[in-house]
């Protein structure tokens, strides 16, 4: 087992340390450090970074923390603390970013709709604050239509995977040929054949209705475009080679 990095050390320990207090009280953390859509009340400016090192569940921390671990150790050791830690939380607002833009599309296309059908600025908020709106324009505009936007308004963003793809993105690039062990079935695929297909199959799942629970296929695209982004103009400009510490 390789030996773990300080910068990788301190991200778990973190991630523990939050876990841990959203067990302990609960909703009042996910409030204060879950990221939320920036038009709704519970949002603070914290929070892009914050929901970084939060968790819905055991499961949910354990597979971020061991990919972490595992493909984390590895570039920090190559790139040094102060470079793996900036390509890090970089690819954890990109991942946000592209989430929450997609949030931005539903809300302000409900928001239209509703003003095409005469309402106020004042009662559009109404509506997403507190679901005030009457049956005629659910009619008019279509549950589902106003489901999907009620739910981007109301969504609570948590989770390390944003910026845990942009570091497989980034082990892809620097151990290309690195042999990973699928869980199902258990064969080993070379990181620059898995990676990607893990990116396009987070695509499908973000473009279809086939996701498995609640998870926001798009914060792991933004993640991993976001790396590819960062690799790639650091390959180019030869910034790679230079260590930052």
């Amino acid at each position: 087992m390789r030996n773990i990095t300080e910068t990788v050390k301190h991200l778990l320990i973190i991630n523990v340390i939050f876990f841990i207090a959203t067990l302990a009280l609960g909703d009042i953390v996910y409030d204060l450090f879950a990221l939320h859509y920036p038009s709704n009340p519970k949002f603070q400016y914290w929070q892009p970074l914050t929901h970084m090192f939060m968790h819905g569940n055991f499961t949910h921390i354990f597979f971020n923390m061991f990919g972490l671990y595992m493909f984390g150790t590895p570039i920090e050791q190559m790139w040094g603390r102060k470079k793996f830690i900036f390509f890090y939380l970089s690819t954890g607002f990109g991942a946000a970013a592209l989430q929450l833009g997609l949030y931005y599309f539903q809300v302000s296309g409900v928001s239209d709709l509703l003003s095409e059908q005469g309402l106020t600025g004042s009662q559009i908020g109404m509506f997403f604050e507190k679901r005030d709106i009457s049956y005629s324009i659910i009619e008019q505009i279509g549950r589902e239509t106003l489901r999907s936007g009620l739910s981007a308004y109301e969504s609570v963003m948590v989770g390390a995977s944003g910026a845990l793809y942009g570091v497989l993105v980034a082990f892809a690039f620097l151990f290309p040929n690195a042999r990973l062990m699928l869980l199902f079935p258990p064969i080993p695929v070379k990181a620059k054949v898995l990676v990607p297909l893990l990116i396009l199959g987070d695509l499908f799942f973000g473009f279809t209705s086939y996701s498995i629970g609640p998870i926001a296929h798009f914060a792991h695209v933004g993640g991993a475009v976001t790396g590819l982004i960062m690799m790639w103009y650091w390959k180019k400009t030869q910034f790679d080679q230079n260590r930052w510490n």
